[in-house]
């Protein structure tokens, strides 16, 4: 079996499951934050939207520093329309990207720097599953108390929650 064929299955699960969360979120309250150290509720949901990007770029490029390769920083979004149009293209280029990548360009090197310096270095394969896969899966967990927290239904993720059985 190839590595991507079992990739694919968890980045799927883990991408439709968070569409699902991402979905729930009100507009109403995206500039809501549980405390002031805390993101808004609008700010956490764009950047869920953005973190499938980051698998493009470790898929297609053998390194990121977090000084030289550091855009603009992204700018909240304001629906959930607007989040899941960012997210579903994110989603879809990062699916073409691992579809079409080779056995032996997920097994490679891939670096994190910080201004040229190597900070780690693994296997792309594994860059992708931390940076893609348990990176969004972390922040998830983040929207679903801030949602918990205002009244909002959880969809079930890895089974049933407390507000819907299926």
């Amino acid at each position: 079996m190839r590595l991507v064929d079992l990739l694919l299955p968890e980045f799927d699960h883990e991408m439709a499951s968070t569409r699902r969360v991402l979905a729930r979120a009100p507009d109403a309250q995206f500039a809501w934050r549980p405390h002031e150290k805390s993101w808004t509720l609008g700010g956490i949901a764009t950047h869920l939207s953005n973190i499938p990007r980051w698998g493009v770029s470790v898929l297609k490029h053998n390194s990121y520093d977090l000084v030289r390769d550091a855009g603009e920083p992204s700018v909240e979004l304001t629906s959930v329309a607007d989040v899941l149009a960012r997210f579903d293209a994110h989603v879809s280029e990062a699916r073409a990207a691992l579809t079409e990548i080779t056995e032996g360009e997920l097994i490679v090197p891939w670096s994190l720097k910080r201004d040229g310096v190597v900070m780690m270095s693994v296997p792309r394969i594994q860059a992708f599953k931390s940076f893609a896969i348990s990176h969004i899966v972390h922040h998830r967990g983040q929207l679903t108390v801030y949602l918990r927290l205002q009244g909002v239904p959880l969809p079930p993720i890895y089974g049933p929650t407390a507000d819907e059985a299926h």
